[in-house]
């Protein structure tokens, strides 16, 4: 079992920023992958940034060049820092872990924070 807590959402201007913290119950080095998700309104749940076991960070074409994923080990804990923010950045944001089970994968999710862009 793997427990995320999600912190960080909330209301922002076109343009600002954000960061978000998912602190996990189990030690990062025990999970393959962990990242964030996203789900806006009427659309189907997408990958913002994840982190692979061997420091493989992958993002979105959406938001390449804007987030940046990174990972305290220390606190288990793992942060997307969201800049230039736009109306469609709009969704809840979960975070997500992947545990390896043999020859499967067992994910986990938060709870999900709300960021909503808007002036």
């Amino acid at each position: 079992q793997v427990q995320l807590v999600e912190t960080g959402g909330g209301l922002v201007q076109p343009g600002g920023s954000l960061r978000l913290s998912c602190a996990s119950s189990r030690s990062i080095f025990t999970i393959y992958a962990m990242g964030w998700y996203r789900q806006a309104p009427g659309k189907q749940r997408e990958l913002v940034a994840v982190a692979t076991s061997g420091s493989n960070i992958n993002y979105a074409d959406a938001v390449k060049g804007r987030f940046t994923l990174s990972i305290d080990s220390s606190k288990n804990t793992v942060h997307v820092q969201m800049n230039k923010l736009q109306p469609e950045d709009t969704a809840v944001y979960y975070c997500n872990a992947k545990v390896v089970r043999g020859a499967s994968t067992e994910d986990y999710w938060g709870r999900g924070t709300q960021v909503t862009v808007s002036s």
